[in-house]
């Protein structure tokens, strides 16, 4: 689903994705409205601007994860303040893409984000993961970053700590499963495996919690 209230720009991307080999279910100009629709046409992934007409792009973001949790979410703003960023990631953005960015980086920013995998236009990853540094450190001094109500760590397998500490340093699935000698496959099984006993939802919170336990270094 594409949302933007640009009509040339909104049926310009619509169109690259079809001739990509991807269906698009749906097009939006207004932020309610996106997610209307989007409850009743069910995309696997929105391609969402940040600046709308009635609403920001963060409140949709809130609006989409309520009625779709499982939604992939790929910013596509002319905006690259710090700001936007961290405010749309913070609410669930699985990316965030400028719009300066040439067709072959969009379209492969959408298949790596419609399999789960954070991206963002050079420059903006370091910011996030940052700024999760930063979080990491200012909790440092409470009550542990463990995740879990009585306090102690889930139990991962070392294959799930080793991937998940590969994830940690922004590397993707593909360059996850070279160093390691795996398939793309078990990458991605190690990750869905390590997100459910950590009870995180998506890979952008599990790089979160990787870094609070210090497997970034």
């Amino acid at each position: 689903m594409v949302v933007d209230d640009h009509p040339m720009w909104r049926e310009g991307v619509a169109r690259d994705l079809t001739e990509a080999g991807h269906l698009v279910v749906a097009t939006s100009g207004e932020g309610r409205q996106a997610v209307r629709v989007a409850a009743a046409a069910r995309p696997d992934l929105v391609v969402l601007d940040l600046q709308l007409p009635d609403v920001s792009g963060v409140e949709v973001i809130h609006g989409l994860r309520a009625t779709l949790p499982e939604v992939r979410i790929l910013m596509l703003s002319a905006s690259g303040e710090h700001q936007d960023v961290l405010d749309a990631v913070k609410a669930g953005a699985t990316g965030y893409l400028l719009k300066s960015a040439a067709p072959a980086e969009f379209l492969d920013a959408v298949r790596r984000t419609a399999a789960g995998e954070p991206v963002f236009t050079p420059g903006l990853a370091g910011l996030v993961l940052g700024e999760y540094r930063r979080l990491a450190a200012d909790s440092s001094g409470g009550a542990g970053a463990s995740g879990s109500a009585g306090g102690a760590a889930p139990r991962l397998t070392d294959r799930e700590t080793e991937v998940l500490r590969l994830v940690a340093k922004g590397m993707s699935y593909k360059q996850i499963a070279e160093r390691l000698g795996l398939s793309h496959r078990t990458v991605q099984n190690h990750v869905q495996n390590t997100l459910g006993k950590l009870q995180l939802h998506n890979r952008v919170e599990l790089t979160r919690y990787a870094i609070e336990q210090g497997l970034d270094g």
